[in-house]
């Protein structure tokens, strides 16, 4: 069997099991098994597959097809123009949480406090976008671990804090982001399965209505920075959201190119 053959018996697993973007996603795993980027599978499609590829291969299209995110397979997640590690320990990087960034860029800040930082996609990019001094923080010790990895890996200069949002913290930063839990835990099971079922419940659940850590969060946010200072949160539901920012100035609610609420962007009085 040649690389081609193998790519196409895979394409066609992968669409008899829904699984979204078939032909990416065996492109992505076969190229992985063998140790080559995606582009060397094309140069090299009449090349006869190996049998320690196959077995490999076999495996990663089987796991995908049980719903294991094809990140968590590679161990890595592109964000903001970068290569980012990831494990089941962390919240797999989307898209989305690029306005989370571009939020920030359009207001900047010297000192940033990046608030349960998971994989750190948001304060390393943070930190090596601005040259800005930047903390980040999350509860999971295996998250940071992650998070310090991908800083040493990118040269990003990061303080790491393991705490329960930032209540270790002093009151001292002028920019505050989190991407925090806001999934209602009453929505579990409508969740896409490679959400539901592999992803860290930590970094996904904000409680029965979505709300719990916004509300411990924003006050603590409140204290931490200092006049003038700016808070930038990713957004699950923006008006529930925006009651609890009834005394900050300036609230702006972000939308994306759909008109879909992204970011809630609020100044400290």
């Amino acid at each position: 069997m040649n690389l081609q053959t193998a790519l196409l018996q895979g394409q066609t697993l992968l669409e008899k099991g829904g699984v979204p973007a078939p032909r990416l996603t065996a492109e992505v795993l076969l190229a992985h098994a063998i140790g080559c980027d995606r582009a060397w599978l094309y140069a090299h499609s009449d090349e006869e597959l190996k049998e320690l590829w196959w077995i490999h291969y076999g495996r990663y299209l089987h796991e995908r097809l049980k719903g294991k995110p094809t990140q968590y397979m590679t161990g890595v997640q592109e964000f903001y123009g970068r290569d980012f590690r990831v494990t089941p320990d962390v919240l797999i990087p989307r898209p989305e949480t690029e306005h989370l960034i571009e939020a920030a860029l359009a207001r900047r800040g010297r000192s940033i406090l990046d608030i349960g930082t998971g994989s750190g996609a948001v304060g390393i990019t943070l930190a090596l976008e601005f040259k800005a001094r930047v903390t980040a923080t999350d509860i999971s010790l295996p998250a940071l671990q992650i998070a310090a990895a991908n800083a040493r890996a990118l040269d990003a200069s990061v303080q790491f804090v393991c705490c329960d949002l930032a209540g270790a913290l002093r009151p001292e930063f002028d920019l505050i982001v989190s991407n925090p839990p806001y999934v209602p835990s009453a929505t579990r099971a409508s969740l896409q399965r490679e959400v539901r079922d592999f992803e860290p419940e930590l970094a996904l659940y904000g409680g029965s209505d979505g709300m719990e850590v916004y509300r411990r969060l924003i006050p603590e946010a409140h204290t931490l920075l200092t006049p003038g200072g700016w808070l930038l949160l990713e957004l699950g539901e923006a008006g529930p959201v925006r009651e609890l920012l009834q005394d900050w100035r300036d609230v702006e609610v972000i939308c994306d190119l759909a008109g879909i609420p992204r970011v809630i962007a609020a100044e400290k009085l």
